[in-house]
């Protein structure tokens, strides 16, 4: 598991490639599925989760279109942590996401399947068979084959 140490002055060492990130680049550790630990530079202290809900705030103050919690949402999970016997909403909300995102992997890989053989997909993939036929064929009549090379002609 990576490294990442935060020091007091704010700033992100990754003790792996010995250089310093940013938010931007912990985030494509994330998309790329590339597990990290995020460590107090002094204490050791944990501070993997912190780390990830800034990224998430970051994404969503990034882009107005792309925002993934309305207000209402969060307001709802603050209430959440007021319950005398809180919901076991992060084993559910997990659970949740990564049905979502399998389904949505799922989803892509058929549609990509479907354009495969759409009818452009399949006209596409017979001009191409055809220009390697014709190509093929035409090196093969600027080569000359043994009855052309000359032999048995006066």
């Amino acid at each position: 598991m990576r490294v990442i140490r935060k020091y007091a002055n704010r700033r992100l060492y990754d003790t792996e490639q010995s250089r310093y990130v940013t938010l931007e680049d912990l985030r494509g550790l994330i998309i790329d599925e590339v597990p990290f630990r995020v460590e107090d530079a002094k204490s050791g202290e944990d501070l993997t989760r912190t780390i990830l809900l800034s990224i998430i705030i970051e994404q969503e103050q990034a882009d107005g279109d792309a925002q993934v919690f309305s207000n209402d949402l969060l307001a709802q999970f603050i209430r959440v942590y007021d319950m005398a016997q809180p919901l076991p909403l992060s084993r559910y909300l997990e659970q949740g996401t990564k049905l979502m995102l399998e389904q949505q992997h799922r989803m892509q890989d058929q549609w990509q399947q479907a354009m495969r053989h759409s009818p452009m997909e399949l006209m596409r993939e017979m001009a191409e068979e055809n220009m390697k036929f014709w190509q093929k064929t035409i090196n093969q009549a600027g080569t000359p084959s043994d009855d052309d090379s000359g032999k048995g002609k006066p």
